[in-house]
């Protein structure tokens, strides 16, 4: 198997396949600034694909061979391009090294001293983003790659000139397995990704490899809170520093007040006061995620007063509870929950902010997790006052399992099922009032809804 760093010098020439995703476009504008000459592929045009173009890099969209340019040296491919690509074809057909987006990141990544990678079911994005904000804070420069937009980069990754690199770490297909992490986050372990894990057990097994990762002279930061993780990670033989609310926690929050969608606590490091924090994102998830990247920051030796302000400086990330505006009164938000863990949890922190009445747009992603998580999603569904179900988004798959948002329907009291967005944004015109909040939900397209919306 080639080795990609030693495709990371000026003048090669590389192409990549699904180049308008969140991590693809990223890895093209900082593989450019390496002075690596970067070509691309998608299937849609988008604002990534745009932004791309502006920055001389060509985008065809389409997948054929006739994109990839004469004497290529490589070409990289994100999670959802398979074999049966005609690109990937062409490659293979010619002996060019085809690499998994994660095994370029994690080339990359090799280069720092530092490398901070956050894994887990749920929080990366928040989780990566307030690391982000804390390094920034310290002066670190940092190298950035987040799994969605972060309004102080103004983009979803930053090309730093420090020696320290930030990354969300997924397990989707294993992915974070090509990463080199000297400070490995571990925030919380369920059962999601069924069409490619048997089962928890597998999860559990692949994060667990994943921790060993780690350097004997680095650090796991787990939570100390979720069952899971903390008997996954049992046993391992390198530093670990533990956050969360149990009270012997390494890294805990005490004096814990919301103040509408704000907190305020006191961060205790082994004991002793470590400094006091202001947050300006909503619900006790959020603590806990800031609880990880002061943990995080504490392994990179980060002064207390840098973790301070650069919390209070975190307002949150793209799709992730952000507020888009207002419609007939309505406050209307936007969140990429799409597992029954996530959902829990951003329906707990709305009932937090008594609102009159929550009306949920949700958009089910992928047919295998609706299928696997039914019954799990059908308790979480049934909780807020008007509930309008979009059709499931597909994602990479196709739909073998015969599935549809129209059973979720069928067993939820008063639900709405809209097979078209055409027809579910028109109702929601009907309902949404004074006194409502309305949640786009999902990791589709769905927030087009709510951007449609507020445009008024």
């Amino acid at each position: 198997m080639a080795d990609f760093s030693n495709y990371l010098s000026p003048g090669r020439k590389g192409h990549l396949v699904g180049i308008g995703g969140v991590s693809m476009s990223s890895l093209a504008e900082v593989l450019k600034r390496m002075g690596i000459v970067v070509s691309g592929s998608d299937m849609n045009e988008g604002t990534n694909v745009q932004g791309l173009r502006e920055k001389g890099i060509p985008v065809s969209i389409g997948h054929s061979a006739a994109n990839i340019p004469e004497d290529v040296d490589f070409l990289v491919r994100t999670a959802a391009v398979h074999d049966s690509n005609p690109e990937i074809i062409w490659a293979h057909e010619h002996d060019v090294p085809v690499f998994e987006r994660t095994q370029a990141w994690g080339a990359i990544s090799r280069d720092y001293a530092n490398s901070l990678c956050i894994s887990g079911t749920h929080g990366k994005t928040t989780t990566t983003s307030m690391c982000t904000h804390i390094l920034m804070a310290a002066n670190r420069d940092p190298t950035v790659m987040i799994g969605g937009t972060l309004p102080l980069l103004k983009a979803g990754h930053r090309v730093g000139t420090g020696n320290t690199i930030v990354m969300e770490a997924c397990e989707y297909y294993d992915s974070f397995l090509s990463l080199y992490p000297t400070v490995a986050v571990v925030l919380n372990i369920e059962a999601d990704h069924l069409d490619y894990f048997k089962d928890l057990g597998a999860v559990e097994h692949s994060f667990r490899v994943f921790a060993e990762r780690v350097p004997s002279d680095g650090w796991i930061v787990a939570n100390k809170d979720d069952e899971n993780t903390m008997q996954t990670l049992g046993g391992l033989d390198r530093r670990m520093i533990t956050f969360g609310l149990s009270r012997d926690a390494d890294v805990t929050a005490k004096n814990i007040r919301f103040l509408g969608a704000n907190s305020q606590f006191d961060i205790y490091y082994k004991g002793r006061k470590f400094t006091d924090v202001t947050l300006h994102v909503p619900g006790m998830h959020n603590v806990k995620n800031a609880l990880a990247a002061t943990a995080a920051s504490i392994c990179l030796g980060i002064r207390p007063t840098a973790v301070k302000y650069g919390l209070a400086g975190f307002n949150g990330a793209g799709r992730r509870f952000e507020f888009k505006g207002k419609f007939n009164g309505a406050d209307v938000y936007d969140d990429y929950a799409h597992h029954p863990g996530e959902l829990k949890v951003l329906l707990d922190t709305v009932e937090t902010l008594r609102y009159e009445r929550t009306v949920l747009v949700f958009q089910p992603h992928t047919y295998t997790r609706t299928k696997a998580l039914f019954d799990d999603f059908v308790t979480q569904l049934s909780r807020p006052d008007v509930l309008l179900l979009a059709e499931i988004f597909a994602a990479r798959e196709t739909n073998t399992v015969g599935i549809s948002s129209k059973d979720l329907a069928d067993r939820i009291d008063g639900a709405g099922f809209y097979p078209d967005f055409g027809s579910l944004e028109a109702a929601l015109r009907q309902i949404a009032r004074p006194g409502d909040i309305v949640l786009t939900v999902g990791a589709g397209n769905i927030y087009r809804i709510g951007e449609s919306l507020v445009k008024e």
